[in-house]
């Protein structure tokens, strides 16, 4: 199944929430996306531009969307980014395939 790295950055409100009552959000929502088929993989928390960093096998895009919009819907999160990751084997055929594009840059 295809990987998928989501990023998020909780609201105000939500990190208030998390102070109020930690919890590993990680565990609780990779409970909660695996009736979608998809399974939290790992992650971690961060500080910057995202607060958490989840790495999610799903079987298509179609569930791994599904899944980053039922988190949009919940309100916690202010931003966040889904990146579909290519596996090792993905990438050398891309970089196979890279050699029949005919694209020049502008000069």
């Amino acid at each position: 199944m295809p990987l998928y790295m989501y990023q998020g950055a909780y609201t105000a409100e939500s990190l208030a929430v998390q102070i109020k009552n930690p919890q590993d959000r990680l565990d609780v929502v990779g409970k909660q996306i695996a009736p979608a088929g998809a399974k939290l993989v790992t992650g971690g928390f961060s500080f910057g531009d995202y607060d958490v960093v989840a790495i999610i096998d799903a079987p298509d895009d179609t569930t791994m969307a599904a899944v980053s919009v039922a988190i949009a819907a919940g309100g916690a999160i202010r931003a966040a980014k889904t990146t579909r990751l290519l596996s090792g084997a993905e990438w050398v055929e891309t970089l196979k395939k890279a050699s029949s594009v005919g694209y020049r840059p502008a000069s």
